[in-house]
Formats: C-alpha cells, sequence, structure tokens
C-alpha cells in the first residue's frame, strides 16, 4: 500500500454529496469486483457523521494503474476530480475500514425467519415482543443490489489507529476487518 488515488466529489446543485459518493462507490465495486484480486482498499478521510466528500483507494502502483485502466468512474467526471496516483507520505498510522451489517427490522427478520422454515406463525410473534432492534450512528451510502435489486445501506466503520499495518484482502467494496490502509 504505497500508492492511493484521492478522489473529491464536487458540490452539485441537482445531486447531493451522499448521493454521488454512493454513484462512485457502486462503480468502484463494480471495478474491484471486475478485477477480483482484493489488492485496493478504500477510507473516507474526511467523515465525521457522514462518510465526507473525499474517498481514498489505497493500493501498490501496478494495481491502481490497471483499476484506473478500466474507465470505471465513466459518466463522473463532472461531478468529481481526481490528482492521480500518488505515493503514500511517510505514515506511522494505520486503520481497517470495514463493513458493518446492521440487522435492524425486527419484524423482516421473523418474516424470513418463518418463511424459510426456522419459526412457526406463532413463535415469531412470540420473539417480536422481546427483540429490539438493533441501531447504528455509522456514516453509510444507500447502494443497490445489482443481483437483486434491491436498495441496502453500506454502513462504514474506520476502526481504531494502529502503529503497524496488517496484510490481508479487501473485499469488491475495498473494505476489510483485517487488512489495513494508511491513515494520512
Amino acid at each position: 500500500m504505497d500508492h492511493y488515488i484521492e478522489i473529491r466529489v464536487l458540490p452539485d446543485p441537482e445531486f447531493s454529496e451522499e448521493m454521488l459518493m454512493a454513484a462512485l462507490v457502486a462503480k468502484l465495486h463494480r471495478a474491484l469486483g471486475q478485477r477480483g484480486l482484493g489488492d485496493i482498499g478504500i477510507s473516507f478521510p474526511a467523515h465525521t457523521i457522514k462518510l465526507g466528500p473525499v474517498l481514498r483507494l489505497h493500493g501498490n502502483h501496478p494495481s491502481l494503474c490497471e483499476l484506473e485502466s478500466l474507465a470505471w468512474r465513466k459518466g463522473l467526471s463532472d461531478y468529481c476530480t481526481t490528482l492521480g496516483i500518488k505515493s503514500v507520505p511517510a505514515v506511522n498510522q494505520w486503520r481497517c475500514v470495514s463493513r458493518v451489517q446492521v440487522k435492524s427490522s425486527a419484524q423482516r427478520l421473523m418474516r424470513r425467519s418463518v418463511k424459510k422454515g426456522w419459526l412457526t406463525e406463532m413463535e415469531a410473534q412470540q420473539r417480536l415482543l422481546t427483540m429490539q432492534e438493533a441501531r447504528t450512528d455509522l456514516p453509510w451510502l444507500n447502494l443497490r443490489s445489482l443481483s437483486t435489486g434491491q436498495s441496502f445501506r453500506l454502513f462504514i466503520h474506520h476502526g481504531d489507529l494502529l502503529s503497524a499495518p496488517a496484510a490481508g484482502t479487501f473485499t469488491s467494496y475495498g473494505l476489510s476487518s483485517t487488512a489495513t490502509v494508511p491513515w494520512f
């Protein structure tokens, strides 16, 4: 992880920052899935309660060059800027940037359990009385599954700062619960 690409979503009167970032991440997901190598990670260095306008891609120079050759940002060039592939500055902090899946709808979970035959209708109603829905205050993106067409929230967790990097692979979203990216 010695190089990075920083992409900044530009303000737009028609589309929110969140919509544009979601479109950018959706296109990146398709490109990373097409490559299938798990060697590029992402971070959102300007995140607070929202992910912010900056997406940073982390990897080695050949991997980032290969990704860029796919022209994966096609159609979004008017809505974002990038300065190209840069060397990572001297850093002494790394972190995992991972996906968190929140099982938030108790009713939906119980309907699914009945449909799958894991519970009877009566058992599901009893469990609904005692279940609490999970909530999170993590920043998220609204995405649409290409396989099912359903919308979902991709919750992003920036882990604790670490003093040493950890190797591993990244998902087709550029996320990992074990591999770190340089933090600067």
